[in-house]
C-alpha cells in the first residue's frame, strides 16, 4: 500500500458512513485491533467519548496514515462493511470518482426498473406519482427513462409507445384533444393513430411539471370526456386521461413538486408514490471534494454546512449544492472565516449573489451591476406575487432589464433559458428567486413596483406565515435573515442604501397585532415564524416577539423543525398553552448530543413559563430520551400544569415513568389520553396513580384508547374509591360486556362525603360513553344508575345503537324523582318517533333536565308533535333541544 495513501473522502467521511450501532462496534473492536496489527493501543477513555470526527483525528495522530487505514479497513471488514473497504480500495487506485459514478448509475437503473414493478398482490402498477422539489432532477430522470426505453433497455416488452407532455407547454393551450397532443410532433400522414389505439394497455403517458397547471383534477365526473379525439379545455383532457376516462388501461407517470401530493393521490386510481431525494450525503461529500479539490478545505466546508440542518438539506438539490460550494470557495479564497456564513442560510445566499455581481478583482460593484441586481429583485418579487417562474423578455423589460442585459445574466448563471419556450427565462432555482424577492423589500417600497400585484410587506408576512402560497418556501426566512446586522453591512457595501430599519419596525408591529388575537395559531403557522426568527437570531427582537405569545402550536417533523422550535421556545416566558406534535422519530440520537439538547429545550418550556397551565401533545412517538426528558420536566416542581393532553401518542413499553407524573403534579386536574392506545399494563399503572392520595385528577378523558372488557374492572375500582374524579369519558371503546360492572359501581351514591369546609363533594359528575357498541340490553344497567346516584349530572350515550327499546329503559330511570341528570346525549342512536312518548314523559316530570340531544335520529313529524307538546307543558324545565 502506497505511503501517500489517503482516500479522497478522508477518514472521517468513511466513519460517517457507519450507522450508530456499527460505529459502536467499531469503537469496541478498536480496543484490540491495533495490538493484533502490532501497533500500540489507543487511550480507551478518549476512544469511548470520541465523535466520528474526533476518532478520525485520534487515529491519524497516533498512527501513520497507512497504519490508520490498515486498522480502519480491517475493522470495516469485521463489522460486515465490505462495501466501504471496496470503495476505499477503488479510491486508492484513483478509481474513486468513476466507481461512485458507476454506483449511482446502477442505483438509478434499478430505480427506473422499479417504477412499474408489480405490487405484492401481483397486480401491475399502472399509475406512479414521482415527487421531488424543484431542481432535484425529475425532468432529467424522465428523459433517462425515455432514452433507456428507446434504446431497448427498459420496458420494451411492456410499452409500445411512450408520450411525454410538459405542463409548462400545455398550460399555454386552450382547447385540444388527446389525439392532437399525441400527434403534434408527427405529420398527419405519419401518425399511426389506429395502431396506437389498438393496444391502450401498452401506452405510457409521462406528465412532467404537473403543478404548473395549478389544477386539482376536481371536475365533476360528468364534465370529463371519454373520446380521445374530442376537443376540450386542456385541463379537462388531462383530467380525463389521469382519471382513466380515456384509455383506462394505459399507464401514467406524473412528475410533480410535493405541493399537491395528497390531492393528486385522492383523485387518481390507486397510485404508487415515489420520491426523488436528490444528492445523498455521500453525493454531497463527493461534490464538495470535486469543487474544492483540496481534502482539508472540502472537509471543513462540508462539516460547517452539515451543522446547519436547513442548509444541508438544501444541498440535496444539485444546483443549490453548486451555489453553496461556489460561495464557500470564494469566501475561503478571500481568507474569510466560513463559520459565521454557514450559520445562517441567508448569509450564504447574500455572499453568493453579491459575489456573482461584483466584477472579478474589484473591491466593490459598479453601477451596471447594481442596476442588474436591482432589476432582478423587481422581477423576482413580481414572480412571487403572480406565481410566475418563467419570464418573457417583456417581463424583464418591465422590471428594468433590457435585451442586452440577458447575456450577462445568463453568463452569471443566475438566470437560465427555459427549454419549453423560446425567449423565456427562469431563475436557476426558485430559492434564488425567493431570495431576490426578499431583497426587493429592502431596496424599494412595494408601491414603487410597476406591477400592482406586488403586495405590501404586511401582506407578504401574512401570506408566508399562514402558508397560503405553497410556492413560498423560504421567502419570509430570507426577509428576516436580511435584517441581521451582518447582512445590512453587505447591503450597505453593495447598494449604499437599504430600508432594513423600516422593515424591522413593520415586522415588530405586525407580530404585535398577530399576538393580540385570541387564537394566534389560527392566524399564523408558528413553526413558520420560528424559522424566520431563527434565521434572524437577533436575541432582543426574538425575546420581545416571544413575549407577545401566550399560546403556541408546533408540528415538529424533522431535525430542522426541532432546532428552530427549541430556539424560539427557549425565549418564551409568558406561555399559557403549548401544543406540540413530534411527528419525527428522535429515537436515534446523534453523537454530538445536539438532538437531546434541543429536545430538552422544547420540554423545558414546561418549567420556564410560570403561567403555563395547559400542555397538548398529539400524533407523536415518544421513545428513549424523548420520553424520559418529557416526563422529567412534567414532574418538575416548577411545572404547574393544570391540563395535560396526550392524544395519539405512543409510549415505550415501560411507561411507569409517565404515570408517576400524576402523583408528582399537585396542580394537575385534567388528564386527556384520548386516541392514545393503552396496554393492559398501562391501564393498571394509570389506576394505581389515580388511587394514590397525592393524585388530584378530576377529569379523565380516555376516548378511543383501545380499552377492553378487562379494563372495566380496574376502572370500577377507581370509581368506587376516588374522591376527586368528576368527569369520565370512555367513549369509542368496546366496553359492552364490562358495562354492568361499571354501572354497579355508579349505583353507589356516596353522596355524604364532605371536604374540610363541610361542603358536599360530588363524585362522578359527568360520564361519556359515546360509540361504545352499547345496545338496548346495556341500557338496563345504565337506567339503574340514574335514580340512585344523584351526583351524575351529564350522561352522553351518542353513537350507540340503543334504539327505542333502550330509550324506554332509560326513561324509567330518568322519570324517577331521585334522578338529578341535567344533560343527556342521545344523538345518532337509531331512534324513531316511537320513543318520543317515553321522552315526553321525562320532559314533563324531570325537574333537572336542561339539555337534550336527539340529533341524527329518524324522528318524523308525528314524533316532533309529541315532543313539542311536552315542551309547552308548564312543568318542563328543558332549555336546549338539539
Amino acid at each position: 500500500m502506497a505511503s501517500s495513501f489517503f482516500p479522497d473522502f478522508g477518514l472521517m467521511w468513511y466513519l460517517e458512513e457507519l450507522k450508530r450501532d456499527e460505529f459502536k462496534k467499531f469503537k469496541d473492536l478498536l480496543r484490540k485491533e491495533p495490538l493484533e496489527l502490532g501497533l500500540k493501543p489507543l487511550p480507551w477513555g478518549e476512544v469511548k467519548r470520541a465523535t466520528r470526527e474526533n476518532l478520525a483525528k485520534l487515529l491519524t495522530v497516533n498512527f501513520e496514515e497507512e497504519q490508520a487505514w490498515n486498522v480502519t479497513l480491517s475493522i470495516f471488514h469485521k463489522i460486515g462493511r465490505k462495501d466501504l473497504c471496496e470503495k476505499a480500495k477503488k479510491e486508492i487506485t484513483g478509481e474513486g470518482v468513476w466507481y461512485l459514478d458507476q454506483e449511482n448509475a446502477r442505483k438509478e437503473q434499478e430505480s427506473l426498473q422499479r417504477l412499474f414493478a408489480p405490487k405484492r398482490t401481483g397486480k401491475w402498477t399502472r399509475t406512479v406519482i414521482l415527487l421531488g422539489p424543484q431542481g432535484v432532477g425529475k425532468t432529467t430522470y424522465l428523459v433517462k427513462l425515455m432514452l433507456a426505453w428507446a434504446e431497448g433497455n427498459l420496458f420494451r416488452e411492456r410499452f409500445s409507445y411512450v408520450f411525454y407532455f410538459c405542463c409548462q407547454e400545455l398550460k399555454q393551450l386552450t382547447k385540444t384533444s388527446l389525439a392532437a397532443l399525441i400527434s403534434r410532433d408527427w405529420s398527419d400522414s405519419l401518425a399511426p393513430l389506429q395502431e396506437i389505439t389498438s393496444q391502450p394497455e401498452r401506452l405510457l403517458f409521462i406528465i412532467d411539471s404537473f403543478e404548473e397547471l395549478k389544477h386539482d383534477l376536481n371536475e365533476p365526473e360528468s364534465d370529463l370526456c371519454s373520446d380521445w379525439t374530442e376537443k376540450r379545455p386542456v385541463q379537462v383532457v388531462l383530467s380525463s386521461l389521469l382519471r382513466k376516462k380515456i384509455f383506462p388501461e394505459s399507464s401514467l407517470l406524473i412528475a410533480a413538486k410535493p405541493v399537491y401530493p395528497r390531492k393528486l393521490e385522492l383523485s387518481l386510481d390507486g397510485p404508487e408514490i415515489r420520491e426523488l431525494l436528490g444528492f445523498s450525503e455521500t453525493d454531497r461529500k463527493l461534490y464538495f471534494y470535486t469543487i474544492f479539490r483540496d481534502r482539508n478545505r472540502a472537509m471543513e466546508a462540508f462539516r460547517l454546512v452539515r451543522e446547519n440542518k436547513q442548509l444541508f438539506c438544501m444541498c440535496q438539490i444539485p444546483v443549490l449544492c453548486w451555489a453553496v460550494c461556489t460561495c464557500l470557495k470564494q469566501e475561503m479564497d478571500k481568507g474569510r472565516d466560513l463559520a459565521p456564513t454557514c450559520q445562517h442560510t441567508t448569509s450564504i445566499f447574500t455572499s453568493f449573489i453579491f459575489g456573482l455581481f461584483t466584477p472579478k478583482g474589484a473591491g466593490c460593484p459598479d453601477q451596471q451591476s447594481q442596476r442588474l441586481l436591482k432589476g432582478l429583485c423587481f422581477l423576482a418579487a413580481e414572480g412571487m406575487w403572480t406565481d410566475t417562474f418563467v419570464f418573457s423578455e417583456e417581463d424583464l423589460e418591465r422590471n428594468g432589464l433590457c435585451d442586452s442585459d440577458i447575456p450577462a445574466l445568463l453568463g452569471l448563471k443566475v438566470l437560465q433559458k427555459c427549454r419549453a419556450f423560446e425567449k423565456s427565462y427562469a431563475f436557476i432555482h426558485m430559492c434564488i428567486q425567493e431570495f431576490c424577492a426578499a431583497m426587493f423589500y429592502l431596496l424599494s417600497r412595494h408601491a414603487q413596483h410597476p406591477n400592482p400585484a406586488v403586495g405590501s410587506l404586511e401582506a407578504l408576512l401574512l401570506t408566508f406565515l399562514k402558508r397560503v402560497n405553497v410556492y413560498w418556501i423560504y421567502l419570509g426566512c430570507f426577509l428576516f435573515g436580511l435584517l441581521r446586522e451582518e447582512e445590512q453591512k453587505k447591503l450597505d457595501a453593495f447598494f449604499g442604501i437599504h430600508l432594513a430599519q423600516e422593515i424591522q419596525q413593520k415586522c415588530h408591529q405586525f407580530l404585535q397585532r398577530i399576538a393580540e388575537n385570541e387564537h394566534p395559531w389560527k392566524q399564523v403557522d408558528f413553526l413558520a415564524l420560528c424559522y424566520c426568527l431563527y434565521e434572524m437570531r437577533n436575541e432582543d427582537f426574538v425575546q420581545w416577539a416571544m413575549d407577545f405569545f401566550q399560546a403556541v402550536k408546533l408540528s415538529i417533523i424533522d431535525d430542522a423543525d426541532l432546532v428552530v422550535s427549541a430556539y424560539c421556545l427557549k425565549h418564551c416566558s409568558g406561555l399559557r398553552t403549548l401544543w406540540v406534535s413530534a411527528l419525527h422519530d428522535f429515537e436515534e440520537e446523534d453523537e454530538e448530543g445536539s438532538t437531546a439538547i434541543h429536545w430538552n429545550q422544547v420540554c423545558s418550556a414546561l418549567i420556564t413559563n410560570e403561567n403555563l397551565r395547559e400542555f397538548r401533545m398529539s400524533d407523536s412517538s415518544l421513545h428513549g430520551f424523548t420520553f424520559v426528558t418529557l416526563c422529567d420536566q412534567l414532574k418538575h416542581p416548577r411545572c404547574r400544569l393544570q391540563k395535560l393532553h396526550l392524544n395519539n401518542v405512543s409510549f415505550p413499553r415501560g411507561s411507569r415513568l409517565f404515570f408517576e407524573v400524576l402523583t408528582h403534579s399537585p396542580h394537575l386536574k385534567c388528564l386527556n389520553l384520548s386516541g392514545t392506545k393503552l396496554s393492559r399494563n398501562a391501564v393498571k399503572l394509570l389506576c394505581e396513580a389515580l388511587n394514590n392520595p397525592t393524585c388530584n385528577i378530576e377529569e379523565l378523558l380516555l376516548a378511543r384508547c383501545w380499552l377492553s372488557v378487562e379494563d372495566c374492572s380496574a376502572f370500577s375500582q377507581i370509581l368506587r374509591s376516588s374522591r376527586k374524579l368528576l368527569n369520565l369519558n370512555v367513549s369509542r371503546n368496546y366496553l359492552v360486556p364490562g358495562a354492568p360492572l361499571l354501572c354497579k359501581v355508579l349505583c353507589k351514591p356516596d353522596c355524604a362525603l364532605r371536604d374540610h369546609g363541610g361542603r358536599v363533594v360530588p363524585l362522578l359528575f359527568s360520564c361519556r360513553i359515546l360509540k361504545c357498541l352499547i345496545t338496548a340490553a346495556g341500557c338496563r344497567e345504565l337506567a339503574s344508575v340514574l335514580p340512585v346516584n344523584p351526583n351524575l349530572r351529564n350522561l352522553q350515550l351518542g353513537y350507540n345503537d340503543i334504539e327505542d327499546t333502550g330509550v324506554k329503559l332509560l326513561c324509567e330511570g330518568l322519570t324517577h324523582p331521585s334522578c338529578r341528570l341535567e344533560i343527556l346525549g342521545l344523538g345518532e342512536c337509531k331512534l324513531t318517533s316511537a320513543c318520543c312518548q317515553d321522552i315526553s314523559s321525562v320532559l314533563t316530570s324531570s325537574k333537572t333536565l336542561r339539555i337534550l340531544n336527539l340529533g341524527g335520529n329518524a324522528l318524523d313529524l308525528s314524533g316532533m308533535v309529541v315532543l313539542c307538546e311536552a315542551l309547552r307543558h308548564p312543568e318542563c324545565t328543558l332549555q336546549v333541544l338539539r
